[in-house]
């Protein structure tokens, strides 16, 4: 994790990173859709057994399979609430 912070890779789906955001590297399109789904309370689904690439290219292709992977690479909610509470 640390190799793919000093190289300013996003920990979710390979694009550039954006600096870290939510406790991992991250790109500003994966940071926003992880404040996105959090805030909205989504639920998303697979249509493909939550087998689906998430690269820079195939990232929006699942939504479900996107926010899965969020969560693998240790992307927080918590850090979410936390930002709207020091407002």
């Amino acid at each position: 994790m640390d190799l793919l912070m000093t190289e300013g890779i996003c920990s979710v789906c390979g694009d550039k990173s954006a600096g870290k955001h939510y406790g991992v590297a991250a790109c500003y399109g994966c940071k926003g859709f992880f404040r996105r789904t959090i805030r909205a309370k989504q639920t998303y689904s697979c249509r493909f057994e939550q087998r689906c690439l998430i690269d820079k290219d195939q990232r929006n292709a699942c939504r479900a399979c996107r926010f899965q992977r969020c969560l693998e690479v240790g992307m927080e909610p918590e850090g979410l609430f936390s930002f709207y509470l020091l407002w």
